[in-house]
């Protein structure tokens, strides 16, 4: 059964998360051999999704895990309520979903535009 961890994201911003994974015993998950793969959806039947990157600690016994997302996907989220999880699959192939929760797109008031300036340097 995964971990239900909630998350809240700012729309415009990047994000970005930590995920511990513990054994039974409450010790590290060796996550040697393990891929990662992460979706926020806005809801569970939707077609489309959005992405995360998974990224592993170079220290695959210590069971941390980076989530994350750059501002320019977080920019084209609307505001409100997704789900998201995060499946690892081992080297034997099976995969666990070790974690899921609800997502919480923030609105953002700031809008940044992009000014086109002129070249710098000599005119040609």
């Amino acid at each position: 059964m995964a971990t239900i961890s909630n998350i809240s994201i700012d729309q415009g911003a990047s994000f970005a998360t930590v995920v511990y994974l513990v054994d039974t015993d409450g010790n590290p998950m060796n996550l040697t051999g393990y891929e990662g793969e992460s979706e926020l959806r806005k809801s569970y039947q939707s077609t489309t999704s959005v992405e995360f990157s998974v990224d592993f600690d170079p220290d695959r016994t210590k069971g941390i895990i980076y989530v994350s997302l750059e501002a320019a996907k977080t920019t084209g989220l609307e505001f409100g309520r997704y789900v998201w999880d995060l499946l690892l699959t081992n080297s034997h192939g099976t995969r666990i979903r070790s974690v899921e929760g609800i997502a919480t797109v923030n609105p953002s008031v700031t809008r940044v535009s992009v000014v086109e300036r002129p070249p710098v340097g000599p005119e040609v």
